[in-house]
Formats: structure tokens, C-alpha cells, sequence
């Protein structure tokens, strides 16, 4: 079986605050309402209901699940629905008001059909949902059980588990790191070459491009939405936005003359994402929402420090054989197009950092985990450091086995690392938490850069060293919010 996941499952654009509490129930809510219709029952539905047990249920509300479960049985998506649709679905649900399940079957609905089991926990997963339709006598019509497995990925019980829907058809089969590396070897390619030809093998050359892209853009999008807003985040501990501020402090000292460190706006770029997920806004899923600031923060500082400057501008952006811009403004072309070819440069760039990530996210989901419900943070924070490590590595012109490296770095130093979101909401200590890691990835890149690639501990190790300490850790360290940081803060 391949690890392989597709770029466009692993990053996928979504909402906040997490994904595996608001766009896993979702997409499981959406459905269960779709296999409603498709097998011809829901003319018989006359009411739903929905159990929300273990971490699900633990911190649920501080993640707004039930509201995003209602959005979900009504047939939104987390792709496509306005982010104001979902954050106040349940919460601000009326008495007496019916729900269009699929959006259209109309179905006797109240706030409490939504229950909360934190001390139920199924031996599926972690985070279990158990979604029940009911004729109009109340004998039960369909009644399906998912699991939110992490990133916004489910699986419905009595269903395989199976690194994507697509793996059978990847050319470019690998279950390990070691057989990653051996298979690019063989062929003379690049990991983010053989995540390339993977996605080609689904979809043509222009839609990868496009598609990564389009990834690209909500990313960016996100972070420049979350270096404007001001304010309070939502829920009870009333955190203030910062990263706007850091970014007018940075702007300010600029205008004056002063150079800035570029690592001062990578943690500011991190803060902006985190913040707009934290206040339920449009997010990039990274390989989760609870760690989806790492990953753009670090191609962000790319783009805006390194891409121009000489370092890994030219060989690191050129995978296909494509002359960078530099090569090309020295073959003559006009200055004036200098900007779009630099653009198209940075464009390739992004492209290969997020092909990169994907093979080494893919490793992660596949051989450990990328759910904090399951893993700790470790498996969220860390699998995507190692990502951004990995895939910045590779831009700056590693070879293979430098973004391996880089990788089991990154991963190595958040070995252990707990969930213990404060009054269950993605905000303490998850947003600095982003920033930090997304500095740590920088480092782990720069060591990797160099040497030459060898070292004692490979990522398959690290990998595997991460999956036994999440099975060791302590449940109530793992998205529950009861212990930790969760239990030693005074919430108001």
C-alpha cells in the first residue's frame, strides 16, 4: 500500500478552528445526509440526532463542533460554505425551527438532539461521532458511526482504512522515508517531483499546477487577512490579535529606515494564520487547522526574503528544467518584465515546497499520525514543522536526503508534545505555538543545508518513535483538555 495522500486532500482549504472537531464532523454530518438520499430514506426522516463521544465531545463546544455538524447534515461543505454559516449553526439554533437535511428534507431539530459524551470513548478513534436518523413513530431509520481521524480526513465504521481514496492509482509507491529516497534515486528525480507525477497520474499538468496554486492563494489570503484584523478572539478567555499589530510595528520600523529580521515577520505570519483560524474564518488545513500556520508562515518567508536573494532562487525553483529568473533577465529579456518572471519563479517555487510537504506529510498520516486527539501535538505541530522543513529545504536547493533530514529534525524536537488547548479552544497555547514551531522548521532547514545529508537518526526512526509515544501519552494529554496547560490556567 502506498503512504501517498494527494496534495489536494492533505492541504485542503476549509474553516476554522480545527479540523478534526469542525471540518471532520462536517464533512461526516454532510455524509451521513448524502447517504440519506442516495439510499432513498430520507422521505422517511422526521428527526436526527447526533453523539458527540470521547475528545469530541471533551472540548466540542470550544471547537464548535455541534455547530459545524449542523452545517454538515444541512449539505454545506467546508470548502465552499461561508465560515458566518457555521459559527453560530448550533449555538444560535431557534426553538421550533426545522432543518433541511441534504437541504432540502425539512426535520424536526432542537439543540439538545446534539449530545455530548466526553467519557464515552469508542476503540475506532479518539474522536467518535454516532449520527442517527428517526422515523416519524421514533424506530430508527440509518444510523452511521465516524471517526474524525485527523486534518479533516473521516472514516465511517465498517470502512478500511486507507491512505487515500486515489493510492492505487500512484505510479510512485512508497510506504516508508528509506523507500521514498531509494525510489527517487532509481529515477533520478526529486521527492517533490515523485509527489508531481502522482498528482499527474489523477489530474493533468495545468490542474496540479492550478490546483497548487489555488492552495497557494487561500494561504496567502488567510495570512493577510489575519495580519489585518484587530480584536478579541472568540470564547471565554477573550484573547487579543496580535499579529496585526506586530505587523504594524515591523511596517513602522521599516519606513524608518530600520531592516527588520525576516525571522520577526515569520512569526507574524504564523500569528495571522492561526488567529483567523481561532475565530473560525477561511483556513488551509496544514496537515490540521490546529497546526495550519506553519506551513504558509514558512513560504511566506520564502517568498517575501528569500526567493530574490540568491539563496536557492535558481537551481531550488527549477525542477522541471525551467530557467529560473535570474537565468532568464541574463539571457536578455526586458527589465520591465523582471516582476512577472520573478512571480512565475516564486510561483514554481511554492509549487515544489507544497509537492514536498505533501510526500512528507503522507509519511506522517500514514505511519503515525497527524491527529492530536490521538497523537498529542506532536502529531499535529510537529508532522507539520517536519513538512515546512522539509519543503523549505528543498526550494533553498537541498538535495533528497538534506530534506529528509531536515524533516527528522524538525520532528525530532517536538517529540513528546502535548494537546492541552486551554477551555478546549485553539487558541492557548496553539497560536504561539505555530510561530514557534515555524521557527524551528527555518533552523532545521539551515542545519540540514549544511551537511551533506547524512545522520545518525532517520525520519522512518523519528516516525516511528512518534507513533509509540503517542500510544504511551496520557489520554488527558491528547485534545481533551484535562491536564496540562488546560488545567493550570484560570480560564476567567
Amino acid at each position: 500500500m502506498s503512504a501517498y495522500v494527494s496534495a489536494f486532500e492533505l492541504f485542503s482549504i476549509g474553516v476554522g478552528p480545527s479540523s478534526s472537531h469542525t471540518v471532520g464532523p462536517m464533512r461526516a454530518a454532510g455524509d451521513f445526509a448524502a447517504r440519506l438520499r442516495a439510499t432513498g430514506a430520507l422521505p422517511r426522516v422526521a428527526r436526527v440526532s447526533c453523539s458527540l463521544f470521547g475528545s469530541l465531545g471533551a472540548t466540542g463546544l470550544g471547537h464548535g463542533t455541534p455547530d459545524a455538524v449542523v452545517a454538515g447534515l444541512q449539505g454545506l461543505a467546508p470548502e465552499t460554505v461561508d465560515p458566518d454559516a457555521v459559527r453560530a449553526a448550533w449555538t444560535e439554533w431557534p426553538d421550533g425551527r426545522e432543518l433541511a437535511v441534504d437541504g432540502t428534507h425539512p426535520v424536526s431539530f432542537a439543540r439538545d438532539d446534539i449530545v455530548l459524551a466526553p467519557r464515552t470513548r469508542l476503540p475506532g478513534h479518539p474522536n467518535a461521532m454516532t449520527l442517527t436518523a428517526f422515523d416519524a413513530a421514533g424506530a430508527t431509520v440509518a444510523e452511521e458511526t465516524y471517526y474524525s481521524v485527523g486534518g479533516g480526513f473521516i472514516r465511517r465504521e465498517g470502512e478500511a482504512a486507507e491512505a487515500s481514496p486515489a493510492a492505487g492509482r500512484f505510479p510512485i509507491r512508497f510506504a516508508t522515508a528509506d523507500e521514498l529516497l531509494a525510489m527517487c534515486d532509481d529515477r533520478g528525480i526529486t521527492i517533490a517531483e515523485a509527489a508531481r507525477i502522482n498528482e499527474q497520474a489523477l489530474r493533468g499538468e495545468e490542474q496540479v499546477a492550478a490546483g497548487l496554486d489555488e492552495i497557494w492563494n487561500a494561504m496567502a489570503g488567510c495570512l493577510e487577512a489575519g495580519l489585518q484584523a484587530e480584536g478579541t478572539l472568540p470564547g471565554i478567555l477573550g484573547v487579543r490579535r496580535r499579529a496585526a499589530g506586530i505587523r504594524a510595528q515591523l511596517e513602522a520600523a521599516e519606513a524608518e529606515g530600520h531592516r527588520e529580521l525576516p525571522g520577526e515577520w515569520l512569526g507574524a505570519f504564523a500569528l495571522a494564520v492561526n488567529e483567523e483560524n481561532a475565530a473560525g474564518g477561511r483556513v488551509v488545513t496544514a496537515p490540521t487547522n490546529g497546526a495550519a500556520g506553519i506551513v504558509p508562515a514558512v513560504a511566506m518567508y520564502w517568498w517575501r526574503f528569500l526567493a530574490d536573494s540568491g539563496l536557492g532562487a535558481d537551481n531550488a525553483v527549477t525542477p522541471d528544467g525551467e530557467p529560473a529568473g535570474s537565468a532568464l533577465l541574463g539571457a536578455g529579456i526586458d527589465p520591465l518584465d523582471a516582476a512577472i518572471v520573478a512571480e512565475a519563479n516564486r510561483r514554481r517555487g511554492i509549487r515544489r515546497y507544497l509537492l514536498t510537504a505533501t510526500a512528507l506529510g503522507s509519511l506522517f498520516k500514514a505511519n503515525a499520525s497527524i491527529s492530536g486527539a490521538e497523537g498529542g501535538c506532536q502529531a499535529e505541530v510537529g508532522s507539520a514543522c517536519a513538512m515546512a522543513a522539509g519543503g523549505l529545504t528543498a526550494v533553498m536547493g537541498g538535495t533528497n536526503r538534506q530534506i529528509e533530514n531536515a524533516a527528522e529534525i524538525a520532528m525530532e524536537h517536538h517529540l513528546g508534545l502535548t494537546c492541552d488547548p486551554v477551555a478546549g479552544l485553539v487558541q492557548i497555547p496553539c497560536i504561539e505555538r505555530n510561530a514557534i514551531a515555524a521557527s524551528t522548521a527555518v533552523t532545521a532547514a539551515r542545519l540540514a543545508l549544511r551537511g551533506d545529508g547524512s545522520h545518525h537518526v532517520s525520519l522512518d526512526t523519528v516516525v516511528e518513535t512518534m507513533r509509540q509515544t503517542g500510544i504511551d501519552m496520557s489520554t488527558k494529554y491528547k485534545e481533551t483538555s484535562e491536564g496540562g496547560l488546560a488545567v493550570n490556567v484560570i480560564e476567567c
